[in-house]
C-alpha cells in the first residue's frame, strides 16, 4: 500500500513538472494571460511526452537519446552538489558542538564572521575564488587549484566550497535556534540533575528530538542549493545539467531534465518522511474548526496593536539598528528621487581646469564622483540611492508574502485530513527539488526583457506587479507546509497537551501557546526568504534580468542591458568583468550597500528573536547587565541611608 501511495505521489511530481515545463514558449509565443492556450499546450505537450520517439537530445545538430546523454552531466552535477551539502551541514553540526563547549570570546568571533559570509552573495564567492587563484598563480608561478573548466574537463574544488558557505549558516543558526529553546525543557534540566554531560544531552536527547524539524527545514536549504547550483555550472563553465538544459531549450529538454534532478531528491526525502511518519502516532485535531473566524479575530487585533509592537522591539538595540538603517535608506531614497533636480548624474566626459579630457567611463572615485561611475559615465552613487526603492521594497514585500501567505493558509492546512494533508505535502515536494533561479529565469524572460529601447510587451506596473507574483508564488507553498510542519510537531508539547486538557478553547492555546513558540522561527524563516529574495535578484541579474525590466539597444541581447530601476541585483549581476579588469570601484559600493542591508536584516530578525524568546523563557544576553547592577546598588545605598536616617530621627524624637 506504501509503495502504490509512494508512486501515485511521484506521478502528481511529473504531472507538476510537466505544467512548469511548457510555460516559456506558452508565455514568449502567446502572452501570460491566455489561459485557454496554456491548457491546450499541456495537452498537447502531455501526449508528447508520453511518447518514447519524443526523448532526443539535439547537439551540434545530432540527435542523442535524452537520458543516455544526460547520464554524464547529471552525475557530474550530482557530485558538485551532495559533497558541498554534506560539507556544509558537517560544517554546521560541528560549529554547534563547538559553540556548546567552547569559552564563548572563541566563537564569538567565529558567529561573527557567519554572519558577515551570509551577507555576500555566492557568485561573488565564485569571483573572489577566481581572482584568488590567479593571484597564486602570479606569485608562485604554479596552478593551486583549477578555478575553470576548459571543454569537458571537470572541476570540483571551486565549486563546492562555493555552494557550501550558504547552507553551512544557513544549518548553523538553525541549529543554535533550536539547540538553546531544546537547552530549556525538563528532560534536559531533569538529565543534567542526574548528572549527565552536556555532551552526551546533545547527541543523544537533543539531536534526535530536533531531527523532524531540521527535515523540514533542509528541503528550503536544499532548494537554495539547487537554485546556486545553476549560478555556480555558469561562473565556472562546468558542463553540468543546467548547462545542457539550456543548450536545448525545448519542453521536452525542460521536462526530463528537471525530473532526473526531481527523482533522487524525491526518493531520499520520501524515505526520511516515511520513517517520521512511523514515529508519530498523535492525531492533529487541535485546529479543527472556526478558523476563519480565529484568523479575523487575531490578525486584525494585532494590526491594531503594531505600533505597540514596534515601540517594544525598538527597545532592542540590535532591531532599532537594522530597522533604521534598512526604512532609513528607503525613505531617503524615495525623497531624494522627488526633490532630486538630477536623480542619477552622469558625465561622458571629465575635464581639467583647461578643458582637457582626463577620463572617460568608467570614471574612477573622485571628488566628482564619490564612488566612480558605471561604462555609461552614471554615478554610481546615484544608482546606489535611487535602487534602494526597489531592492529593499521589493525584496521586503515578497519575503512578507511569503511568510505571511504561508502562515494563513497554514492554518487552514494543518485543520485538514491527514490523508489530504499528506497529499498536498507529496505535490509540493516536488517543487522543492526544482532550481528556483531557473525556474524565475524561464518565466520572467519573455517579460522582462525589452523587445527594443524602452520598447515593452508589459507596461512596468505589469513586470513588477508579475515578477512579485511570479518568486512568491513559487515559494508561498513550500512556506505554507514549512509553518504547517512547525505548527504539527508545536502541538506535540507537553503544555500545549495539557492546556487542551484543561479546556482551554482553540483561539487561547493557539494564540497564548502555540504561537509564541511559532513566531521566532517564522522571523527566521522572514529573514531566510529576504536574503533569498537579495540573492535571486543577483542571479537574475547575472542573466541579464533585472527587477523591473532590461532595456536593450533595439533588441542586441548579446550587449549588456540597462536597468529600468537601477536595482542592485541587475548592478551586480551585469558587472562580472569589473574583477576581471581590475575597475572594482563599479561593482564594491553596489556590494556593499547589498551587504549592509543583509546584515542590517539579520539584527532586525536577531532582535525580534530575543524579544520573542523572553516571552516564551528562552534565556537572552542582557546588555548593560554591569551598568544595571550598578544603579541598582546605588539605589540600595541610598535606600538604606534613609532608612538609617529616619530611625535616627525617630529616637531623637521626645514623643
Amino acid at each position: 500500500m506504501k509503495l502504490i501511495k509512494v508512486l501515485f505521489f511521484y506521478i502528481l511530481g511529473v504531472m507538476g513538472i510537466i505544467s512548469i515545463s511548457i510555460v516559456p514558449s506558452v508565455i514568449a509565443e502567446r502572452g501570460i494571460y491566455n489561459v485557454f492556450s496554456y491548457i491546450t499546450a499541456f495537452v498537447n505537450f502531455f501526449a508528447e511526452f508520453c511518447q518514447a520517439e519524443n526523448w532526443v537530445y539535439i547537439y551540434k545538430e545530432q540527435s542523442f537519446p535524452i537520458v543516455e546523454f544526460l547520464r554524464e552531466p547529471l552525475l557530474y552535477s550530482a557530485e558538485i552538489f551532495f559533497s558541498a551539502i554534506a560539507a556544509g551541514f558537517l560544517g554546521a553540526f560541528v560549529l554547534t558542538l563547538l559553540t556548546y563547549f567552547l569559552p564563548s570570546f572563541i566563537m564569538v568571533p567565529i558567529k561573527r564572521v557567519l554572519n558577515v559570509l551570509e551577507t555576500v552573495p555566492d557568485l561573488m564567492f565564485a569571483f573572489m575564488l577566481q581572482l584568488f587563484a590567479v593571484y597564486l598563480f602570479k606569485q608562485l608561478d604554479t596552478e593551486v587549484f583549477t578555478f575553470t573548466a576548459l571543454g569537458d574537463e571537470k572541476i570540483y574544488f571551486a565549486p563546492i566550497l562555493t555552494l557550501s558557505i550558504l547552507p553551512l549558516i544557513s544549518m548553523y543558526r538553525l541549529f543554535l535556534m533550536m539547540v538553546e529553546e531544546e537547552f530549556l525543557k525538563d528532560y534536559t534540566e531533569f538529565a543534567l540533575a542526574k548528572g549527565m554531560g552536556k555532551l552526551r544531552i546533545l547527541t543523544v536527547h537533543i539531536l534526535r528530538n530536533v531531527f523532524a524539524s531540521v527535515f523540514y527545514h533542509s528541503k528550503l536549504i536544499v532548494w537554495g542549493g539547487l537554485s546556486s547550483l545553476f549560478i555556480v555550472e555558469t561562473l565556472f563553465n562546468m558542463r553540468g545539467i543546467t548547462y545542457y538544459m539550456i543548450e536545448d531549450f525545448r519542453p521536452i529538454v525542460i521536462a526530463v531534465s528537471l525530473l532526473l534532478i526531481f527523482t533522487p531528491f524525491f526518493l531520499l526525502y520520501q524515505g526520511a518522511a516515511l520513517v517520521i511518519q512511523n514515529e508519530e502516532k498523535v492525531e492533529w485535531t487541535l485546529i479543527r474548526k472556526d478558523l476563519a473566524g480565529m484568523k479575523r479575530w487575531k490578525l486584525w487585533k494585532s494590526l491594531a496593536k503594531g505600533g505597540k509592537l514596534l515601540f517594544v522591539h525598538m527597545q532592542n538595540p540590535k532591531f532599532c539598528i537594522g530597522f533604521i538603517f534598512i526604512m532609513g535608506f528607503m525613505l531617503y531614497s524615495f525623497f531624494y528621487v522627488i526633490f532630486a533636480d538630477v536623480p542619477v548624474e552622469q558625465i561622458n566626459f571629465l575635464k581639467d581646469a583647461e578643458g582637457k579630457i582626463i577620463s572617460a567611463p568608467p570614471h574612477p572615485p573622485s571628488s566628482e564622483m564619490i564612488f566612480g561611475s558605471d561604462r555609461n559615465g552614471r554615478s554610481i552613487l546615484d544608482e546606489i540611492i535611487v535602487g534602494a526603492r526597489y531592492t529593499l521594497f521589493f525584496a521586503i514585500l515578497i519575503a512578507v508574502l511569503r511568510v505571511a501567505g504561508g502562515f494563513a493558509l497554514a492554518l487552514r492546512y494543518v485543520s485538514l485530513k491527514n490523508h489530504t494533508r499528506m497529499l498536498l505535502d507529496k505535490v509540493v515536494d516536488s517543487i522543492h527539488f526544482l532550481p528556483l533561479s531557473l525556474i524565475a529565469y524561464l518565466l520572467l524572460r519573455p517579460i522582462l526583457w525589452s523587445v527594443g529601447y524602452n520598447l515593452w510587451v508589459y507596461s512596468l506596473s505589469e513586470r513588477l506587479t508579475l515578477e512579485v507574483l511570479i518568486l512568491t508564488v513559487l515559494v508561498l507553498p513550500l512556506t505554507t507546509v514549512l509553518i504547517g510542519s512547525e505548527i504539527k510537531l508545536i502541538e506535540k508539547e507537553t503544555f500545549v497537551l495539557s492546556a487542551k486538557t484543561l479546556g482551554g478553547d482553540q483561539k487561547h492555546i493557539f494564540w497564548t501557546h502555540v504561537f509564541p513558540h511559532l513566531s521566532p522561527r517564522m522571523f527566521i524563516l522572514f529573514g531566510q526568504q529576504f536574503i533569498q529574495v537579495m540573492l535571486i535578484f543577483v542571479h537574475l541579474g547575472l542573466f541579464q534580468l533585472f527587477l523591473g525590466g532590461s532595456i536593450f539597444q533595439d533588441g542586441i541581447l548579446f550587449e549588456v542591458p540597462d536597468s529600468s530601476t537601477f536595482e542592485w541585483g541587475g548592478m551586480i549581476g551585469a558587472t562580472r568583468e569589473a574583477f576581471l579588469s581590475g575597475k572594482y570601484w563599479i561593482i564594491l559600493p553596489t556590494l556593499g550597500a547589498f551587504m549592509f542591508s543583509i546584515f542590517a536584516m539579520q539584527l532586525i530578525i536577531q532582535g525580534v528573536k530575543e524579544v520573542q524568546q523572553r516571552k516564551v523563557g528562552v534565556r537572552v544576553p542582557v546588555l548593560f547587565k554591569r551598568k544595571r547592577k550598578t544603579i541598582s546598588l546605588k539605589r540600595a545605598v541610598k535606600t538604606e541611608e534613609e532608612s538609617f536616617a529616619l530611625t535616627k530621627s525617630k529616637k531623637a524624637d521626645p514623643a
